[in-house]
């Protein structure tokens, strides 16, 4: 085998190398760009659960307070009932 068909056989695997190599290249950049829209649809997701335990934290807090206010007129209505009935007896 001469010099010049080890030569051509080189060339041509290296064409046959970079073409493997462009293609996965390329491959590469498509999972980056899928990986990027999908962490931006994360994070866009992260933030909408945070809007979301917000307003659960917002809903906690005014049944908490419905829940005192409940309590408090329980124990007025229980005074208005021990009064009527001291006055009944």
């Amino acid at each position: 085998m001469s010099a010049l068909q080890r030569l051509q056989e080189k060339i041509t695997q290296l064409k046959t190398d970079y073409e493997a190599i462009k293609s996965q290249n390329e491959e590469l950049r498509n999972q980056l760009t899928t990986m990027s829209s999908s962490q931006s649809e994360q994070e866009m997701l992260i933030s909408n659960l945070r809007a979301e335990a917000e307003k659960v934290q917002s809903l906690e807090s005014t049944v908490a307070s419905l829940k005192r206010e409940l309590e408090e007129k329980d124990a007025e209505i229980e005074k208005i009932i021990a009064q009527v009935e001291s006055l009944l007896a």
